[in-house]
């Protein structure tokens, strides 16, 4: 080690041309290398759901679930398999071991959830799968209020979202919060005899 020391204090100048080298080329890779401040990290997860209006957690294991399981588990590069249950509802979260395609995975899962289909019982809705994508997440929020009617905030939000959806670089804009819309009509049956008329022809 004091070799190496006594030789540098030797050589000076070829130290400090190393050294300002070793500068300029950190310098030149630090501004040509690419900078995001959120960048696009692919997550290896994969997770299908099914809904089942009524069904029970226990049934939705037995129905949803496992058959589902019983296809997705011989996709190759699985590294853990999830389960949930519920009221209505099941689904299967798939984590890929690290450095995975997740293009090929996603048409993997496709191909054995359109397979699992045929086990699952004729009332369950289309099984929906889901790709976890740091860059389908929003990354500006909008928030609209004031003292005016609801109807007025959803109009406004609706025009700003063709607006901005009309942006380079903005691939989706969402409206939250906003409320369909619905006409109830109250018959009074006085008001039907005083004109002779009945509920069948209402």
């Amino acid at each position: 080690m004091n070799a190496l020391i006594d030789a540098a204090f030797t050589r000076t100048r070829t130290v400090a041309l190393a050294f300002v080298m070793i500068i300029v080329m950190g310098t030149v890779a630090y501004i040509s290398i690419p900078k995001e401040s959120e960048p696009d990290i692919p997550i290896p997860v994969i997770y299908v759901s099914m809904t089942y209006e009524g069904i029970s957690p226990e049934d939705s294991e037995r129905l949803l679930v496992r058959p589902m399981e019983k296809e997705l588990q011989s996709i190759e590069g699985i590294k853990e398999m999830r389960a949930v249950s519920a009221e209505g509802y099941g689904s299967v979260t798939l984590e890929f071991d690290a450095g995975f395609d997740p293009n090929q995975a996603l048409q993997d899962v496709r191909e054995k959830v359109d397979i699992a289909k045929a086990e699952l019982p004729p009332e369950t809705d289309e099984p929906r799968v889901h790709e976890v994508n740091v860059a389908l997440f929003p990354v500006l929020t909008v928030g609209l209020s004031g003292n005016v009617p609801e109807r007025t905030l959803v109009n406004i939000a609706r025009d700003l979202q063709d607006k901005i959806e009309g942006l380079s670089g903005v691939l989706e804009v969402d409206i939250g919060g906003d409320r369909e819309e619905l006409l109830e009509i109250i018959v009074d049956p006085m008001v039907l005899e005083t004109y002779n008329v009945s509920f069948a022809d209402v």
